[in-house]
């Protein structure tokens, strides 16, 4: 028996890896691949491959599928399971179904939970079990949330997965894992670490798999769910529905300055994509902070409209491009093109500024916007929490007085910081660095707890 060669394309940004396997004879398998296909195309052209079956473990609620688009452009094979009803042309698996690969099998295992169409796909080497693709229901050191498919079907859903991790459990122990849901990803609860894993690691050392009570797993599991963005409520039915076809890649045409006040006056949000340091300098009154980075696609969803127009407004060496395909692959369909600063300050229009403060400086009012979890680790005494996700909804609870806006390194506190700018809000200023930032220089203790 020969190794089978399984690339993980990892996308740090939305914690999740998708996986090519070679499968020997020219051809290729995807599993759960997003719509955004060039680290996939890059991978099989290396290897001189042709993407021949597309394969998706659920219907995906944090991006888009590319398996409907690699159906279209290099006639794969999409494999899904029956109970999610797609509407596209696909082959619906249902449990224990198998598909002959050309030497390798891949069989449909039921792990219901994440959502309630779940599939596990078992990669078999004649009848030797090589690996199992996990998806959103076991991961490494966790398992995948259960309160996207519907908040009255939680709790369900999670029994459900308890019995979907068991019947995992009980394949070989040099079984590799391959799952989706992984470190940065708002599907896992609570977040896992490494990427992969195999059955034996993951029976000794994942503390929900572990559990042998039930009801102990449901309450351990659902304790651990935290926030997650608006936009995985739209997704699911539009991976259910097929994704639009992109007939080319996503751009962003240029804008001049004129086009852009247009298209404010109309209703338009400009989504600045710059460093902190240079959005706190100067930026667009009203232009919400999105800083270009790995997480930028998460936050684009939590935080702008996907209903109205978004100008993207960048620096001279930024890459408008990547940022169509960010947008691009958590659906945001609605980005009217892209500005550089530059031009905008060229014109002589308004700008404004947001001050920047280093730990020591830090006094009076504390807005800490990280995640519930991350502020109970560690946050500075009296400090105010409302997580960046919500303050929009809740920036009326900001006093309206000179506010210190934190979060772990000062990306989501300038985005906070913009968004109270918006809502009105003036005598901001944006700490640079985190919890334990201030801690190391005033050597104060850090409170815990909600």
């Amino acid at each position: 028996m020969t190794a089978v060669d399984v690339v993980p394309l990892v996308d740090e940004g939305l914690g999740n890896s998708a996986y090519l396997v070679d499968l020997g004879d020219g051809r290729a398998l995807v599993v759960d691949v997003s719509l955004d296909l060039r680290q996939t195309d890059r991978e099989a052209g290396r290897r001189d491959l042709r993407v021949a079956f597309a394969a998706d473990t659920h219907l995906h609620a944090d991006f888009l599928s590319g398996a409907r688009q690699l159906s279209a452009t290099e006639d794969a094979r999409v494999l899904a399971s029956a109970a999610g009803h797609r509407e596209f042309t696909h082959t619906g698996l249902r449990d224990g179904d198998e598909v002959d690969l050309g030497g390798l099998r891949l069989r449909a295992l039921g792990t219901p939970g994440h959502t309630h169409e779940h599939l596990s796909f078992l990669l078999l080497d004649g009848d030797r079990p090589v690996g199992v693709f996990t998806g959103g229901s076991l991961i490494v050191g966790s398992a995948a949330r259960t309160d996207l498919v519907a908040p009255g079907r939680t709790e369900e859903l999670a029994r459900k997965q308890f019995h979907s991790l068991r019947r995992l459990a009980e394949l070989p122990d040099d079984v590799t894992v391959w799952p989706t849901h992984g470190a940065g990803s708002f599907c896992s609860a609570p977040p896992g670490a490494e990427r992969t894993s195999t059955i034996g690691r993951e029976k000794a050392t994942n503390p929900l798999l572990r559990l042998t009570d039930e009801d102990e797993f449901v309450t351990r599991l659902l304790g651990s769910l935290g926030s997650y963005p608006p936009y995985f409520a739209r997704l699911g039915e539009i991976n259910r529905l097929g994704p639009p076809i992109l007939a080319r890649p996503p751009l962003l045409p240029e804008l001049d300055v004129d086009t852009v006040r247009a298209l404010l006056d109309d209703g338009a949000l400009i989504v600045d994509i710059r460093p902190v340091p240079e959005f706190a300098a100067a930026h667009v009154p009203g232009a919400l902070s999105n800083p270009a980075r790995p997480a930028f696609a998460s936050w684009l969803g939590w935080l702008a409209p996907d209903d109205r127009p978004l100008v993207i407004m960048r620096g001279p060496d930024q890459d408008a491009a990547e940022i169509a395909w960010q947008a691009a692959k958590i659906g945001y369909a609605n980005l009217a093109g892209e500005c550089a600063f530059d031009a905008w300050t060229a014109a002589r229009l308004p700008t404004t500024a947001t001050k920047l403060i280093t730990a020591d400086e830090v006094s009076g009012n504390v807005l800490d916007v990280r995640q519930s979890a991350e502020f109970a680790g560690g946050h500075l005494p009296g400090a105010t929490h409302i997580e960046l996700g919500d303050l929009a909804d809740r920036a009326d609870e900001v006093p309206a007085e000179p506010t210190v806006v934190m979060c772990g390194h000062g990306e989501r506190a300038m985005s906070a910081a913009s968004v109270l700018e918006r809502a009105g809000h003036r005598g901001l200023a944006v700490l640079v660095g985190g919890a334990e930032d201030w801690g190391h220089a005033t050597g104060g203790r850090l409170a815990t707890g909600p």
